[in-house]
């Protein structure tokens, strides 16, 4: 046996038909070893091993037990549970089950159905061990009597395929096969019965089915020999067949059986009954009257379940030794629409990504309805708008497809309503609920809220300070939302930016990597890179300026001849000088700006000294009254040179003044004591060519204007006053009010302009500080075209003669932290200079610490120090502001002398502006020629 059973399943497991529509069909024997091999599915789907796990390859069964199972390894279909093709079909002559392969990336779907064979693993069964039967003896030879069929769980040639019966004298047994499926016996009286020779008989019924080994059910009968009746009732019909529809009410007569006894009496009437033999599920549907034969329904029918009944009833008399005649009956069910459709998501891809293709299959859906015919048809639609559509791929198998593009950030999620309807009357639906969750892709770069940062950071500050903290936005979400930030690979000055600032890559602070020093570096601009973890990632960048701010850092720098540092120096003052006699003066530098730069001039020892005074702006020492014969005759001076810093630094420098009987003596003194040729440094080279480079300039721009004015006719301009920048006799650099006027003009779009102020040899007493105002004098409009006038600091006042080291063939007057046209941006404020009360002469030192080095005198502004800064609204100038930045602005300085209203332009900037300019003037001055020579024909 067990030999048989392995050739039968090496056949029937290696036979594979592929189907059409893409079903795949295999064959198993019920009962086999878990791990049986049913065929290789991955060879006959044409996938590989590697295949199996990448596309997420898997079997879906309708049933509630997974039967089957696909090996990863090996990728063949084996038997996964123990199968019992008898709990799963029945008595059905196929069973089969229906699998669904899965593949994903693409996604595929195969049909598998797996036939399962019976193997005789079943033995038949009598509805009862022993039974009798009532004969009596005047029954004729050839009577028939049914036996009781044996049950078969298994099929085909598994189930009962004949009977056998003991040798006796009186009965034989008739086998009838009806069908392949049924097999019938009757006994068959072969000798009259003689109830006082054996008033009983002991009969064994033995059934054999058709499987190897043959499996065999007995049943005992004891047949009972009667006397009296012999006539036994006979139907009217064989079969009786009747059809009802499956809502037919409980209750109902279906059918009426009716059978006839030749015999009278109580041998004659007739009483029915279904056979003891009958199914209980049968006799909880069904009842017969047993006086009338009417059969009832008696409990719901579904044609789900059972489609047909086969019912054997049972007609017997009243006699003493009661006789029965049998019939058979039929009943068929009608199905009716009383089952809507039922839809499934066998498959689905969610969440599928905002850029999919057009096309692609996002679900898979199965529609079953339990009803047959036309009420088992069923037709899909998708339910409101959507971008996907249903596409039938084989009957009662749809497929979800996307049919138009998807964006997450409009619309993240989709709920697709899926109603089936099927072909009944009347027509029966159903709704299904398909969530499709739409993934992100990285399609948004991210962005910053401004396209330049600007941010400040002191000088000095310590290594790593948060200067500012920088925010993206990036429309996606999880991973590629997820922004890191870095620095671009620049220089600042020749050095790499990443060794100057840090940023953190996840919260976008932005750290200094050393410390700053604003004398070396004033604005640090780089670019910062924002790129999310999408792929592939996506990045923008921003534009951040760092602006350095000042702090007093340096302390002031005596300047030759008293730069020597620990050293005394001497100065001679004659006995008979007099009050204001000058002694000395103090140069000194800052290499700071603005209040950090600005210096003032202190004697601290001896203190209370009443002989000698310093300019506290100018460091000039001189004599306040004429010497006495109380007076020592050397007096030891110690100069303290301060900032305005906070807090304040500063310098000193010891001078020894010795009275001496002449004058003589000092100019011998001086006759015999030449300039060394090493005191004469570079400092005092780049002095020299600047006052050379300056007096020229002056020459040049004092020729030009001279010619201007000669060309000009039109007095018609307002006049306006402004500094000048004048040379003193001692060398030092003034401002002072001059006859000259000026008008500068900028243009709109001015950021940085530079204004060149040439010397005068005049030192006018009513200089004024330079203010800015806003109506253009040429067109009338509110421009930034800006007035300048000075204010008013006293009588005179001038910068040390110190500054004389940084100047050069011009002064440039530059923006530092002023800044305009950027609303909320720092204005850093600088001193404005002005005289004060100990400043002798009005003399104050430079606003700023001009280097031996430098070629530029830089200017700084502000409401002074303590102030707090300003925050200027776009296009704001500060009204303290001195410095007009930028350097395309047109430049317009109209020159002419106190009480004369007319004036010479000279423009420096834009070549178009000053082209449209001298193009008016040469016209209006050819109209003016035109009427004068009119007025002189009249």
């Amino acid at each position: 046996m067990t030999r048989i059973i392995s050739v039968l399943l090496s056949f029937f497991a290696g036979y594979v038909l592929n189907m059409a529509s893409g079903q795949i069909a295999y064959s198993v024997l019920e009962e086999v070893k878990v791990g049986t091999t049913v065929g290789n599915i991955t060879k006959d789907i044409n996938l590989s091993l590697k295949e199996l796990s990448s596309r997420e390859f898997r079997l879906v069964s309708d049933s509630k037990k997974q039967y089957f199972r696909v090996e990863a390894k090996t990728g063949v279909l084996q038997v996964n549970e123990r199968i019992d093709r008898e709990k799963l079909c029945d008595s059905a002559v196929s069973c089969a089950i229906n699998l669904e392969a899965l593949a994903n990336s693409p996604l595929q779907l195969y049909q598998v159905r797996i036939n399962i064979f019976d193997v005789n693993d079943n033995f038949p069964v009598f509805p009862v061990s022993s039974t009798f039967l009532n004969i009596t003896e005047i029954t004729a030879t050839g009577a028939r009597f049914p036996v009781q069929s044996a049950h078969d769980a298994d099929i085909g040639v598994n189930s009962v395929k004949t009977y056998k019966m003991d040798s006796n004298e009186y009965f034989t047994l008739d086998v009838q096969a009806q069908s392949d499926k049924v097999v019938s016996a009757e006994l068959v009286l072969i000798k009259v019965l003689d109830r006082e020779k054996d008033p009983n008989i002991d009969l064994l019924i033995t059934a054999f089915d058709g499987g190897s080994p043959v499996m065999t059910g007995t049943l005992k009968i004891k047949v009972n020999v009667l006397d009296a009746n012999d006539n036994a009732p006979v139907f009217t019909k064989s079969l009786y067949k009747v059809s009802i529809a499956e809502d037919t009410p409980v209750g109902t007569t279906i059918i009426r059986v009716q059978a006839k006894d030749a015999d009278e009496g109580l041998n004659g009437e007739v009483m029915y009954s279904f056979m003891s033999h009958t199914p209980q599920s049968t006799l909880n549907i069904f009842e017969i009257d047993s006086e009338t034969g009417n059969v009832k329904l008696i409990q719901d029918i579904d044609y789900e379940e059972n489609n047909a009944f086969e019912i054997r009833v049972q007609g017997a008399d009243k006699g003493i030794v009661a006789m029965s005649g049998h019939t058979k009956l039929l009943v068929e069910v009608l199905d009716i629409n009383d089952n809507p459709p039922s839809v499934t998501v066998t498959s689905l891809l969610s969440p599928i990504e905002e850029n999919a293709a057009k096309g692609m299959v996002v679900a898979l859906l199965t529609i079953t309805d339990k009803d047959s015919g036309k009420n088992g048809a069923v037709k899909c639609r998708l339910e409101g708008r959507s971008p996907f559509k249903l596409h039938s791929a084989f009957q009662n198998y749809y497929s979800l497809i996307l049919d138009a593009g998807l964006d997450r950030e409009t619309n993240a999620e989709y709920n697709i309503t899926v109603m089936a309807v099927d072909e009944g009357s009347p027509p029966l639906h159903s709704t299904k609920l398909i969530n499709v969750k739409v993934a992100d892709v990285n399609d948004n770069a991210p962005g910053f809220s401004d396209k330049i940062v600007y941010a400040y950071l002191k000088e000095n500050s310590k290594v790593g300070s948060v200067i500012c903290v920088l925010k993206a936005i990036d429309l996606d979400i999880n991973d590629n939302a997820l922004i890191t930030y870095s620095l671009l690979k620049t220089t600042i000055n020749s050095t790499p930016v990443s060794s100057l600032f840090s940023i953190n890559s996840i919260t976008g602070e932005i750290q200094s990597m050393q410390s700053f020093d604003y004398e070396n570096i004033k604005i640090c601009e780089f670019k910062v890179q924002a790129t999310d973890s999408g792929v592939p990632p996506l990045s923008s960048n921003v534009t951040v300026n760092i602006f350095i701010l000042d702090e007093n850092d340096n302390i002031p720098l005596i300047l030759a001849p008293y730069s020597d540092h620990g050293s005394v120096h001497t100065e001679n003052i004659a006995y008979s000088a007099e009050a204001g006699y000058f002694v000395a003066k103090i140069r000194a530098v800052d290499s700071d700006s603005g209040y950090n730069a600005l210096l003032s001039y202190h004697i601290s020892e001896p203190k209370g000294n009443n002989l000698f005074r310093i300019g506290t702006s100018s460091g000039e020492i001189r004599t306040k009254r004429r010497m006495s014969d109380n007076d020592l005759k050397t007096h030891p001076l110690v100069i303290v040179v301060s900032d305005s810093g906070e807090p304040s630094l500063s310098a000193t420098v010891s001078i020894d003044a010795v009275v001496v009987d002449s004058i003589d003596v000092i100019k011998t003194r001086f006759k015999h004591a030449p300039i060394k040729e090493d005191s004469f440094s570079d400092l005092n080279k780049y002095l020299l060519i600047a006052i050379v480079s300056v007096s020229a300039i002056f020459l040049l721009s004092l020729v030009s204007l001279i010619a201007v004015k000669c060309c000009r006719t039109d007095g018609n301009f307002s006049r306006y006053s402004a500094p000048v920048i004048t040379t003193h006799p001692d060398g030092s650099w003034s401002y002072s009010k001059s006859t000259q006027q000026y008008d500068v003009c900028f243009s709109a779009d001015t950021l940085k302009s530079d204004v060149m102020v040439f010397p005068t040899p005049l030192t006018p007493a009513d200089a004024e500080l330079i203010s800015i105002n806003g109506e253009d004098p040429l067109k009338g409009t509110q421009t930034f075209c800006n007035m300048i006038k000075p204010k008013p600091p006293g009588a005179d006042w001038r910068y040390s003669a110190s500054l004389r080291a940084g100047m050069q063939s011009s002064v440039h007057m530059e923006e530092s932290s002023v800044m305009q046209g950027a609303q909320g941006v720092l204005v850093q404020n600088w001193p404005t200079v002005s005289s004060a009360p100990d400043n002798e002469g009005g003399e104050v030192s430079p606003p700023v610490g001009a280097g031996v080095d430098s070629n530029s005198w830089h200017f700084r502004y502000g409401p002074g120090p303590g102030m707090p800064p300003q925050h200027l609204k776009p296009g704001e100038v500060p009204p303290e502001a001195f410095i007009i930045p930028g350097s395309p602005a047109i430049i317009s300085i109209r020159q002419g002398q106190d009480g004369d209203d007319k004036g010479d332009f000279i423009t420096f900037g834009k070549k178009e502006e000053a082209k449209k300019k001298k193009k008016k003037k040469k016209e209006k001055e050819k109209k003016d020629k035109k009427e004068k020579g009119k007025d002189d024909d009249d």
